[in-house]
């Protein structure tokens, strides 16, 4: 299967080991967009407004781009700043593009509580509770 990785960029070191073991399970893995570069946004924020809304649509689309060929993504979620399997706004809405496109949601923790809490169910996530065995 391939598996889009999405979740705050706070949680991108837990990601290597996610994603061998998700390897060595026989999935192809695609890493969240500025993986490779997490402060990459605040780059853009000291340039402006203008110039970090250029970026930031830019990401979105490239998420959009990234959803289109695969078959599921895996939501990281895990505590941030005393919120309990924390989603913020990005991973929301590539979730919510996934949910449009039919393809898998697979959640690694339970749907925070919260604002979005009634939206999320409506995405009919798969809660994985952290093994990793039950994605296919």
């Amino acid at each position: 299967m391939k598996i889009f990785i999405i979740c705050s960029k706070v949680f991108y070191d837990k990601i290597p080991a996610i994603e061998k073991e998700l390897e060595n399970n026989g999935h192809i893995i695609t890493l969240p967009n500025c993986f490779d570069n997490p402060e990459e946004e605040n780059l853009y924020k000291e340039l402006g407004r203008k110039e970090h809304s250029k970026w930031k649509s830019l990401k979105i689309k490239e998420s959009e781009d990234k959803i289109k060929i695969i078959d599921a993504v895996l939501v990281l979620n895990f505590k941030k700043n005393e919120i309990k399997n924390y989603i913020g706004g990005a991973t929301f809405l590539e979730m919510h593009d996934t949910f449009k496109l039919n393809k898998k949601i697979f959640m690694y923790n339970n749907i925070p509580d919260g604002i979005l809490h009634d939206e999320i169910v409506g995405f009919s996530p798969v809660i994985i509770n952290q093994n990793l065995n039950l994605i296919k």
